[in-house]
C-alpha cells in the first residue's frame, strides 16, 4: 500500500520533494550519494559493504548486460566483450586516442578519425555516450532500491578541464539512463564543497583541490567567502591518471622480461591479467612499502618501492607543472592557499601525498574517502539545487577559451579560460566581400592562436544579410555559457536585425534524433538503434569506401595475386549488400572486416610504389 503524507498545519496531502542525487562516473569507479538528515551520503551496494561500482560493463549478449562488480569478475575470462576506464573516451574522435588505443582490451573502431570513437561488441558499435549511460543507470537502480522510490534528478560531475564534447557527451549519457541531468559540476568544485561545509563563513579561505583520479587530473583554486564557493583558476589533464601509472608498471614488466609489446596487445586475455596485476602491485607497494613478486606464465611481475616512485615521478612532474600553471592563473603565491585537498584515488599513493605537500608547503587534507569525496559534492550541490542550502553559492568557471574562426584561419577569443559561469559575452564583426549575404560562424575551443590547432565545437551560417559595401554591415556574435559549461551562440546584423541563434552541439556528441532512438530502444527493447541519419552516414561511408577498393585493384593489378583480387571483391560485394540494406551495425561490420582484411595488402601496395619511385636514385 503506497503511504501518503499530510500535511498537518496546511490540511493537505503534501507532496514528496522531488529527490536530487549526486553522481562522481569515473574511470575506474563511480557513485551516488544523496543528501541524509542533512549529511551527504555515498549509497552501499544491496549488501551494505562497498560505495564504488567499478565503472566496467560486460555484455553476456545484447540484451544480457552486467554493470560493476560482476563485468569486473569478467575482465581477464572475456576482455573483448568487458569495456572499462570508458570515461577516457569521453567526446574523444580515434585521432585523440589513437598512440594508445593497445592498452584497451576491447575493439575501438578507426573507420573515421574525425567523428566520436565507436566500441566494438561482436556485432554491434557502441559510443562511449550509450556505455556511459548504462553504468548511470546501474548507479540509478541502486539509489532507487536504497530509497525506494523513482529518482530522475542528478548533478553529475566530469573533470575540471572536461571540454564542451565532453561535457555534452556526459549530459547525454545521463539523459539515455532517464535521467535529467540539472547540472554539470567540475569534480575539483565538488570536492570543495564536500570539504567546506563547516568552514567559519567569516573567515575567507583559499584553497587548492588536487584531484588525481584512475584516468584524469585536476588541479582548481579556489577562494570560499560568506558561503560563496569561488573558482580562480583551474587546469588539468583529461588524459593522465592512475591507468598511466598501470601502463608505466606494465612496460616496466615488458622491459625487465624482454616480452614484445605486440604480444600482449595479440593476447587480450593475458594483457588484462597483466593490467589488473599491475594495478594490484601498486596499490600493494604503496599501502605496504614492500617489493610486489609475483609470476603469470612466464612473466615475471615484480616492482620495489624504488622502482615504483622512479616510475610515477614523471606523472607527479606533470601534475605539479599544472599546479604552478593554476597558481600563476590564480594570481597567488603558495604561501597563501589555506587548505589542500587531495582527490582520487591515486592520492593514497605516499610519494603523490608528499610531492603535493612539498610543493605547496603544507600537509594536505585527507580525512574524507578520496574515493567518495567528489559524490559527497555533487550530493551537496543537488541539495542546493533543491533549495535547502540557501546560505551557499558556486560560482565555476570555464577550463577553456571559447571563440570564432578569422581571416586567415586565426581565433578570436570571446569567452577566456577561467571566466565565470554563467557568461555571456559579445563581440561586432563585419564582411570582406562587397554583397555579401552570408557569414559562416565556426566556433572554436582551445589556446592556441591558429583554430587548426584547436578543438572545433561547430558551425552556423548567418544568411539573409542585406547586399552592402564590405566593411559596412555590423554583425554581432554573442556567446552565452550556461552553469554547465554548455554553449550557446547568437548572431545578429544590427541594421537589418537578422538573427540566428543554435546551441552549439559538438560532431563528439549525439543528435537528438539519436538519443530519442535509442530512449526508445531502450523502453521497446527494439531489434537496433539505427536512427536515419546514422543510417545515411554509414551507407555513404559504405559507397566511399567500396569506390576506394576497386580503384586500389585497378591501381595495384601488378602486385595483387588472383586469389587476393577475389578476397577483397568478395569483402566489397558483401559490405555492398550491406549498404542497400537497413543495417547500420552490419554496414559498420562488413566496413571493420574489409579494412582489417585489406590492412596488410594496402602496406605491401605502398611498399612497391616507394621501391619504385626510388629507383636509379641515390638516397
Amino acid at each position: 500500500m503506497a503511504k501518503i503524507s499530510i500535511d498537518l498545519k496546511e490540511g493537505k496531502v503534501a507532496k514528496d520533494a522531488d529527490v536530487i542525487i549526486g553522481i562522481d562516473l569515473g574511470t575506474t569507479n563511480s557513485l551516488v550519494a544523496v543528501i541524509e538528515d542533512g549529511t551527504p551520503v555515498a549509497i552501499k551496494d544491496k549488501n551494505g559493504k562497498n560505495t564504488l561500482v567499478p565503472s566496467i560493463i560486460h555484455f553476456k549478449s545484447e540484451r544480457d548486460i552486467l554493470v560493476g562488480t560482476d563485468a569486473k569478475e569478467k575482465l581477464i575470462s572475456d576482455p573483448e566483450n568487458t569495456i572499462y576506464s570508458v570515461k577516457r573516451l569521453m567526446g574523444k574522435s580515434y585521432n585523440d586516442i589513437e598512440s594508445v588505443e593497445q592498452y584497451f582490451g576491447y575493439k575501438i573502431i578507426d573507420e573515421d578519425n574525425d567523428s566520436l570513437v565507436k566500441i566494438r561488441v561482436n556485432d554491434k558499435f557502441y559510443s562511449p555516450i550509450e556505455l556511459s549511460g548504462m553504468i548511470l543507470q546501474a548507479l540509478k537502480l541502486r539509489i532507487e532500491s536504497s530509497i525506494g522510490k523513482p529518482v530522475s534528478k542528478a548533478v553529475i560531475t566530469v573533470p575540471a578541464y572536461f571540454n564542451d564534447a565532453q561535457r555534452q557527451a556526459t549530459r547525454d549519457a545521463g539523459k539515455l539512463a532517464g535521467l535529467d541531468v540539472l547540472r554539470i559540476v567540475n569534480e575539483p568544485t565538488a570536492a570543495s564543497l564536500a570539504y567546506g561545509i563547516g568552514i567559519d563563513q567569516e573567515v575567507p579561505q583559499k584553497i587548492a583541490v588536487y584531484d588525481l583520479g584512475g584516468g584524469t587530473f585536476d588541479i582548481s583554486i579556489l577562494q570560499i567567502q560568506d558561503g560563496i564557493f569561488e573558482v580562480l583558476s583551474t587546469n588539468g589533464d583529461t588524459f593522465l591518471g592512475g591507468d598511466d601509472i598501470d601502463r608505466a608498471i606494465i612496460d616496466y614488466w615488458i622491459e625487465i622480461n624482454n616480452l614484445d609489446p605486440n604480444a600482449l596487445k595479440e593476447d587480450k586475455n593475458l594483457s588484462q591479467e597483466i593490467r589488473l596485476l599491475a594495478e594490484l602491485a601498486k596499490k600493494e607497494v604503496s599501502s605496504t612499502g614492500k617489493a610486489f613478486k609475483k609470476q603469470i606464465k612466464f612473466i615475471n611481475c615484480q616492482i620495489s618501492p624504488e622502482r615504483l616512485e622512479i616510475l610515477i615521478q614523471p606523472i607527479i612532474d606533470k601534475t605539479l607543472k599544472a599546479c604552478q600553471q593554476a597558481m600563476k592563473d590564480a594570481k597567488l603565491e603558495k604561501s597563501e592557499i589555506d587548505h589542500i585537498v587531495v582527490v582520487g584515488g591515486s592520492t593514497r599513493i605516499p610519494l603523490v601525498k608528499d610531492s603535493v605537500s612539498n610543493f605547496f608547503g603544507k600537509r594536505v587534507h585527507d580525512k574524507l574517502n578520496p574515493d567518495e569525496v567528489v559524490a559527497l559534492g555533487a550530493a551537496v550541490q543537488a541539495d542546493i539545487l533543491a533549495g535547502n542550502q540557501k546560505d551557499i553559492l558556486l560560482l565555476d568557471i570555464t577550463p577553456l577559451s571559447l571563440g570564432i574562426e578569422t581571416v586567415g584561419g586565426l581565433m578570436d577569443t570571446i569567452i577566456p579560460r577561467n571566466s565565470k559561469v554563467p557568461s555571456k559575452a559579445g563581440r561586432q564583426y563585419t564582411t570582406s566581400v562587397d554583397g555579401q549575404k552570408n557569414l559562416k560562424v565556426s566556433v572554436f575551443q582551445g589556446e592556441r592562436d591558429l583554430v587548426e590547432h584547436n578543438r572545433k565545437l561547430g558551425e552556423f551560417i548567418l544568411k539573409g544579410i542585406p547586399p552592402m559595401p564590405a566593411g559596412i554591415p555590423k554583425i554581432e556574435i554573442h556567446f552565452i555559457l550556461n552553469a554547465d559549461g554548455i554553449l550557446k551562440v547568437k548572431a545578429s546584423e544590427l541594421r537589418s536585425k537578422v538573427e540566428q541563434e543554435i546551441e552549439i552541439r559538438s560532431q563528439y556528441g549525439l543528435s537528438e534524433e539519436e538519443m530519442a532512438m535509442m530512449l526508445l530502444d531502450s523502453i521497446q527493447h527494439a531489434e537496433s538503434d539505427m536512427s536515419a541519419r546514422a543510417l545515411l552516414e554509414a551507407r555513404n561511408e559504405g559507397n566511399a569506401i567500396i569506390h576506394s577498393s576497386e580503384k586500389f585493384i585497378e591501381q595495384n593489378l601488378e602486385i595483387l595475386t588472383e586469389e587476393e583480387i577475389k578476397s577483397i571483391r568478395e569483402q566489397v560485394e558483401k559490405l555492398q549488400t550491406a549498404v542497400d540494406g537497413t543495417d547500420k551495425d552490419l554496414i559498420n561490420q562488413r566496413m571493420d572486416e574489409l579494412n582489417e582484411f585489406t590492412a596488410p595488402i594496402a602496406h605491401r601496395a605502398m611498399d612497391h610504389t616507394i621501391a619504385n619511385s626510388l629507383k636509379g636514385k641515390k638516397i
